[in-house]
């Protein structure tokens, strides 16, 4: 996918604008994406980091782990990004915060290891343990 995409939060204060993807979107299941959305999984896009920019509004970023830095909007919460150090030029961006999250369609679950026994997602969608390619 080759388009600009654009986004926010759920108050509309914070706006971003990203693209291209960098690899197909995911739906994460790990424990931090859990307990940072409060939801069983978390959707997620990529795009390279000078493909991403912020359009409008001021975000809170904390660092959830050694490394790794969450954003979210401060008036409202919503969670908005996922880098990683170790990922050098690589930003996650939410798929539920674009304005047409329907060009962002997840192809695969991931982290399945660690969802409730509960969460066994039957969309028809490729499941790895851990990250793709990874047991």
């Amino acid at each position: 996918m080759n388009e600009l995409l654009t986004g926010r939060c759920f108050c509309g204060q914070v706006r971003y604008r990203c693209g291209p993807l960098v690899s197909p979107p995911t739906l994460c299941h790990c424990e931090s994406c859990r307990r940072a959305a409060g939801a069983p999984a978390v959707g997620w896009l990529t795009v390279a980091t000078g493909d991403f920019a912020w359009t409008g509004g001021e975000l809170r970023e904390y660092e959830s782990s050694p490394g790794v830095f969450r954003s979210f909007c401060p008036r409202c919460g919503t969670p908005l990004t996922y880098r990683a150090n170790a990922r050098g030029g690589e930003i996650d961006v939410t798929v539920g915060s674009l304005d047409e999250p329907a060009a962002a369609a997840p192809a695969d679950h991931i982290w399945m290891a660690d969802a409730p026994p509960w969460d066994r997602p039957g969309d028809g969608r490729p499941s790895f343990p851990r990250s793709r390619g990874l047991a």
